[in-house]
């Protein structure tokens, strides 16, 4: 088992960083799945428990110079390592404007992710700081417990507005209650409700527009044959919302979310190469 990468260019590096300290804000430890191709970044915390979950791809051959990795097997040519991404974002961080970043997989003591970070030098010799993250190797048997959450058969999708418009909203309404109502329907509106003992507020958004996910790749959900201006809504912990929204980095270019009504809302922010999935279960 073996895995060593390289970043070179400093805009891809301060990009992965970015991803990095969003997933940092997300989870305080997560599952990171190394495949030939891809990276995952990986919360499973039980949708059933109360907690959100999180599925970050991104393609390695955006951001490496150098990738080369060896799983566990041939037949099962991947690792899954289990850390907490603070610590990764805090070594990148000492790197913006290093000359090359090298992460490898190390197992002196224990296993970890080690940082080497090359800075840049007077002298003709390079300044290297090295970063050692304790990581934890996940058992092939426990790989089922982080593949990909399915698309949950949705009652309305709908673009999201403009982020960080909806963040200050949530942030004004986060100081009023625990919970906030998201409800959306077909006509691209989409409402952020709460209520308090002594006040409810409501925020309304129009002319959002709907993904058109049934003609583009044949995609069912519970939305085909719904009434247009029939609302779906979820109650959930205003918390999470705000932390997805204040600790996003990934600037999406498309940003939308599925809700199943009283069930589940379900977060996809898009950029390029990089997709965000997040899940907050609905309160009852």
């Amino acid at each position: 088992m073996r895995f060593r990468a390289k970043i070179v260019d400093l805009a891809c590096l301060n990009h992965f960083s970015r991803i990095i300290n969003t997933i940092a804000k997300l989870a305080k430890t997560c599952i990171l799945r190394l495949t030939l191709c891809k990276l995952y970044f990986i919360l499973s915390d039980k949708v059933a428990n109360g907690g959100a979950s999180m599925w970050c791809e991104l393609s390695q051959g955006n951001f490496f110079d150098e990738f080369q990795m060896e799983g566990v097997a041939a037949e099962h040519n991947e690792i899954y390592l289990e850390f907490v991404p603070e610590n990764l974002w805090r070594a990148l961080k000492t790197a913006q404007s290093a000359k090359a970043v090298k992460i490898k997989l190390t197992n002196k003591h224990c296993p970890c992710l080690r940082v080497a970070v090359e800075l840049p030098s007077v002298s003709s010799s390079s300044r290297i700081v090295t970063h050692d993250i304790p990581v934890g190797v996940i058992p092939r048997r426990m790989w089922n417990d982080f593949r990909e959450p399915s698309v949950p058969d949705f009652d309305v999708s709908i673009y999201l507005p403009v982020l960080k418009t909806m963040k200050s909203v949530v942030e004004r309404m986060k100081n009023l209650s625990n919970f906030i109502v998201i409800e959306a329907n077909l006509s691209g509106e989409m409402n952020l409700k709460i209520e308090a003992d002594l006040v409810s507020v409501t925020t309304h958004f129009k002319d959002l527009g709907n993904p058109p996910w049934a003609s583009e790749d044949g995609c069912q959900s519970s939305a085909q044959g719904r009434d247009l201006e029939s609302m779906a809504e979820a109650c959930i912990d205003i918390k999470k919302l705000q932390q997805l929204l204040a600790g996003q980095q990934v600037n999406p270019t498309k940003a939308l979310c599925n809700i199943v009504h009283k069930r589940i809302v379900h977060f996809i922010l898009l950029h390029e190469e990089v997709s965000l999935q997040y899940f907050i279960p609905a309160i009852a």
